[in-house]
């Protein structure tokens, strides 16, 4: 009995090894998929060019100003997003749970827009082509985190009241998605041409603004974030069984799930106040990964990191190719990409529940 228990194990094990390796090389194709893919003539031999100190200006410009910041940007948002959505699923142990879906990223994009327009963050300038730009993005860092705090509060009492339900929940985020939404169109109202473009192009979610300032702010934030939550994650299993279980093994059930939200909500905020709300990478792309290795946090959180920033970059290279030279705002493809899988993944799901 013990043997056979063994060999599962091993096997289960040999999955999830695999899984990553996969998930690692698709990664790779996609990079030099997204380098070689744009407007500009450049291929593969100019990567190589590049790597040997010997390709053009205008190779080089095009390669480590434009395309390589943006495949970074991809990268860290996803990731941010994917193990944010798959703690809070793991910390209310509920499967609808998002940054999305909770209301956060809608309180994060009111908080950036708040900070844009009313405290002085976004700068306009006028003339043939009238643009707004962000002259002070950690102040709209910090407001966008003060806001998705807001959120956070509403769903951790919720969470706490006695028969509340995942869908009650889930419907409290809809609600708080309104209510910013609402707050977001308000502030459009009082703005002027320029700003409300602006905010609006803004709210699509688009990696066209990464630059190599802003992924390394996000990096200083992601990468800590990440280690933090694997070394949380036995707590975030334990959590699974129920919290009376969770507190029977030692796990101070509150201050977990409260650090675990605020942090996560921090990831999201980062994110979102550089490039928008890009929706349903936190919620769709933890599903998959957890009907493919299963529901250990030990291994589900960093495979959602890679396969989160794959699915990302993926997404925004072919927002980038589909309809070029057009270049479409990445949220809008995840909205598309995101929606009907999430939706069949729902239907597969009935009868059996989310976590099997």
């Amino acid at each position: 009995m013990t043997g056979r228990l063994v060999l599962e194990y091993n096997k289960y094990l040999r999955r999830r090894i695999f899984f990553f390796l996969l998930v690692f090389l698709l990664l790779v194709i996609i990079v030099l998929i997204s380098l070689v893919s744009g407007s500009a003539d450049i291929g593969f031999r100019s990567i190589i060019d590049l790597v040997a100190g010997r390709s053009s200006a205008f190779a080089s410009q095009v390669l480590l100003k434009i395309r390589m910041p943006r495949i970074a940007g991809a990268f860290l948002a996803g990731t941010s997003l994917a193990i944010s959505g798959a703690v809070f699923q793991s910390l209310l142990r509920n499967p609808l749970a998002s940054p999305f879906t909770l209301g956060i990223s809608g309180a994060s994009a009111f908080g950036a827009a708040f900070a844009i327009i009313l405290l002085g963050a976004g700068t306009s300038y006028g003339g043939s082509n009238d643009v707004a730009v962000i002259n002070n993005p950690y102040l709209v860092t910090i407001s966008a985190f003060i806001w998705s705090l807001a959120s956070v509060a509403v769903i951790l009492l919720l969470s706490g009241y006695r028969g509340s339900t995942p869908e009650i929940i889930i419907l409290a985020g809809i609600i708080i998605s309104s209510l910013f939404g609402a707050g977001i169109s308000a502030i459009q109202y009082f703005s002027d041409n320029v700003q409300l473009a602006s905010i609006v192009f803004w709210t699509f979610g688009d990696l066209g603004r990464a630059t190599w300032s802003n992924c390394l702010i996000i990096a200083l934030v992601v990468f800590p974030v990440l280690l933090f939550f694997i070394h949380q994650s036995w707590n975030y299993k334990s959590l699974q069984s129920g919290d009376e279980y969770a507190k029977s093994l030692g796990v101070n059930v509150t201050r977990v799930r409260l650090t675990g939200m605020v942090v996560a909500s921090l990831a999201t905020a980062v994110v979102t106040s550089f490039y928008g709300i890009i929706a349903f990478i936190g919620l769709v792309v933890p599903h998959i990964v957890r009907r493919i290795i299963g529901g250990d946090e030990q291994f589900l959180i960093p495979a959602s990191a890679v396969s989160g920033g794959a699915f990302l970059l993926l997404s925004d290279t072919l927002a980038r190719t589909i309809i070029s030279p057009v270049i479409l705002p990445v949220g809008i493809l995840t909205s598309f990409i995101g929606a009907p899988l999430f939706l069949f993944l729902l239907i597969k799901g009935m009868g059996k529940g989310f976590w099997s």
